[in-house]
């Protein structure tokens, strides 16, 4: 008789958060902790700060230091260096566009980006996450990857690189919903055909599947995948879009000669999404909107513009405009508050607005739920059960458009931020995993 497998690791990297679970050969399964300030996390921020740090003296050799999760946001809210803040970096994965990124300097792949944090996620870990080289590890993987032609292969080569790096043993991928169907199977007591439902940051991912219990434990026939590159992090463009972005210039004009132009929207376009913020941050950028700024019509709200960019401000205005887009889960209307260094904004904001705003994004979500019940034969009515996880899926427009598609009845949530890495862990544990793997 096979040994049985002592423990297996489960890693979801998101857009937004990762979240890292260990399961045991009894099948328990716990999510690694990270101690912070006096605080065990069971959530890591996706998040790096690159700080530009002079070695002896300012006019020393200088170096770059760099933090990860909860430490990041510490040393981007505390640091006296420059410093670049960098989050949903997930977004660049299947990205051929990208190829790297200048840091005070210095040239960084996707490869050194990613690894840089699976590194020092495994440091903050300790002891949880040593000795990996003989343990099952099962990563997760979006269904779509986020972009307008996504390349899923370069994303994996990239990933497998990155988490090569950063000392993982060689890895396995399982779409992130068939991670929280895993989990969520457990709760089964009779055979059920399950649509899961993953709301990221970055991606919307359904599965729908087939599961069986028998004496051994749970068996799994996968009858469809699918998915769209657009969630959470879209939602919050919508809002900098319409709310933030107006306040910083965009939809003004400015004067050529004896012309008066539209501002350029380029900037604005990268500005309403988190993973191209920071890249923002270079001479060229702030030069053109300098010279902008002289010639608009409103040079206050280009200079507050440039401030954000300038003075890092991006999780400050993220924080405002998450905590403004969770408000109008609870609420009809609230209002986007942010003031940091000189820049003051404070504008109401309306759930009807806000829904008015993310249609488009619903209705790819809507046609990428459509794709899985057009791959797989079946009809809604045929599912027994559907698993809502994911942090967006708490937006009452996307619950609104489950409900009226399979009722309210078959609805269910569980564990919104760990039901992932707890099935990827649970799954690493199989004795064959191959039915569950991507």
């Amino acid at each position: 008789m096979a040994a049985a497998i002592p423990r297996a690791i489960g890693v979801d990297f998101g857009t937004t958060n990762t979240v890292v679970a260990i399961a045991d050969a009894d099948g328990n399964v716990r999510p690694v902790r990270f101690s912070h300030a006096e605080v065990a996390h069971e959530i890591f921020r996706s998040a790096l700060c690159y700080e530009d740090i002079p070695a002896n003296g300012s006019s020393g050799p200088r170096r770059i230091e760099t933090s990860a999760g909860p430490f990041a946001i510490e040393q981007f809210l505390a640091t006296p260096h420059e410093h670049r803040f960098i989050q949903s970096f997930k977004s660049f994965a299947a990205s051929p566009l990208f190829t790297s990124t200048q840091i005070f300097g210095k040239r960084f792949s996707y490869e050194d980006i990613l690894s840089g944090f699976l590194t020092l996620l495994r440091r903050h870990a300790g002891e949880a996450l040593s000795g990996l080289e003989n343990l099952p590890v099962i990563a997760g993987r979006p269904v779509q990857f986020v972009g307008a032609a996504p390349d899923p292969a370069l994303a994996i080569t990239r990933m497998d690189a990155s988490y090569a790096r950063a000392g993982f043993p060689m890895m396995r991928y399982a779409y992130e919903p068939v991670g929280a169907a895993f989990f969520f199977a457990r709760r089964l007591t009779a055979d059920a055909t399950i649509l899961v439902a993953d709301f990221g940051g970055g991606t919307s991912d359904f599965s729908l599947m087939r599961f069986r219990k028998t004496r051994s434990g749970v068996t799994a026939e996968p009858l469809g995948h699918s998915g769209v590159g657009v969630a959470g992090d879209a939602f919050d463009f919508r809002i900098i879009d319409n709310v933030v972005a107006p306040r910083l210039g965009k939809g003004g004009s400015y004067r050529a000669g004896d012309k008066l132009l539209p501002m350029p929207g380029q900037q604005y376009g990268q500005f309403a999404q988190w993973h191209q913020l920071a890249m923002l941050k270079s001479p060229r950028v702030l030069a053109e909107l300098r010279k902008l700024a002289k010639d608009a019509e409103q040079p206050d709200a280009i200079e507050d513009f440039i401030t954000v960019i300038e003075m890092d401000l991006g999780f400050g205005l993220y924080r405002a405009v998450s905590e403004a887009k969770t408000a109008l889960s609870l609420s009809e209307h609230t209002e986007l508050v942010f003031d940091m260094e000189g820049v003051k904004i404070r504008e109401p904001v309306t759930r009807r607005d806000f829904e008015r705003w993310i249609a488009p994004e619903l209705a790819q979500i809507d046609a990428a739920l459509d794709q899985v019940f057009a791959v797989s034969g079946l009809k809604p009515a045929e599912v027994d059960q559907v698993f809502m996880t994911g942090g967006s899926s708490f937006v009452p427009a996307l619950r609104a458009l489950f409900d009226s598609r399979f009722g309210a009845d078959r609805l269910a949530t569980g564990d919104q931020l760990q039901s992932i890495a707890s099935g990827l862990a649970l799954i690493g544990l199989e004795r064959d995993p191959a039915q569950w793997l991507a």
